[in-house]
């Protein structure tokens, strides 16, 4: 067989692809999961045109008022307001705008250049791998959190210092998975074929291998985005992420904490439970993208 026979083989089939799309559609996508996940996206996208009132500032004397169905609620504050009379939705129609500008960046930036490092090290081998996989090493002895602590408490709190901790914390996972994936894939025929052809070593890690570890990325990068958006809430809850008065989902629950002793629980718990259910979606979301493009799952 040519090398273009061996690449064509392996790339792709009309039988392949016919029986790809029989298999996603045995495998039922978690419908609940997509509508909130939708939900969250065009709340995002809506809130940077209009929010029901000012996310930042509010009346003290629409302070503390509960949600509807509550005595004192105000039906112009349906889910009430914390203790600066600031309306509850508008500051987590807000925050779902960060989240999801967190989200997108950190997704960007830690897939981009862990899988540039996993792609390094696994077909370069030798001292290449062995300092990127130390330093990978280095990074899961220590837990996440604290990493992300110690760096945003030195760079301080800000969106952008945010960003950069988390794509710091995040881009080793996809360096080790990519790594294992370049490992086998370089060994293949396709590979062989066209280094005899004259290929750069660039052209085919990123022309050949590559693609074929994108499934791998793809659902590196679906089971992280609950990863993301917790870190990025825990940082703004311990006051060295988003700072205030910027309505981020963490800063909002931090804000109620305070108030739930004294019987203000929705300050708190109405974000939290958000932030709860986008996350669930997020990994839910994430298990049926493995499930579909896992191959040793493709007939079962």
């Amino acid at each position: 067989m040519t090398a273009r026979g061996v690449l064509v083989g392996v790339r792709s089939s009309p039988r392949a692809t016919w029986e790809f799309w029989r298999f996603l559609r045995r495998r039922k996508i978690p419908v609940y999961a997509v509508v909130i996940l939708v939900v969250l996206v065009i709340a995002g996208l809506g809130a940077l045109a209009w929010t029901p009132h000012d996310p930042r500032f509010g009346s003290l004397a629409h302070s503390l008022r509960p949600p509807l169905g509550f005595d004192g609620a105000l039906k112009q504050f349906p889910l009430g307001t914390d203790f600066q009379g600031r309306d509850i939705l508008s500051r987590m129609l807000a925050g779902s705008t960060i989240t999801l500008v967190v989200l997108a960046i950190v997704t960007l930036g830690s897939t981009t250049f862990g899988t540039f490092m996993g792609l390094l090290a696994g077909y370069f081998g030798g001292w290449i791998d062995i300092i990127i996989m130390r330093v990978v090493d280095i990074k899961f002895a220590i837990p996440a959190l604290i990493i992300a602590l110690v760096i945003a408490a030195t760079l301080g709190p800000s969106i952008r210092n945010v960003i950069l901790v988390i794509v710091i914390v995040s881009w080793a996972g996809y360096a080790r998975q990519v790594r294992g994936e370049v490992l086998s894939q370089k060994e293949r025929d396709y590979v062989l074929a066209v280094r005899a052809m004259g290929a750069t070593n660039m052209r085919i890690m990123v022309r050949h291998i590559l693609p074929n570890v994108m499934a791998t990325i793809l659902v590196l990068a679906t089971l992280q985005a609950g990863t993301v958006i917790l870190t990025e809430a825990s940082l703004s809850f311990l006051g060295v992420g988003v700072p205030p008065p910027a309505p981020a989902w963490g800063v909002i629950i931090s804000n109620g904490r305070s108030w739930m002793p004294l019987g203000a629980w929705w300050i708190s718990v109405i974000p939290g439970v958000a932030m709860a259910m986008t996350i669930l979606s997020l990994n839910m979301l994430g298990d049926w993208v493995r499930d579909v493009l896992d191959p040793t799952l493709r007939h079962t």
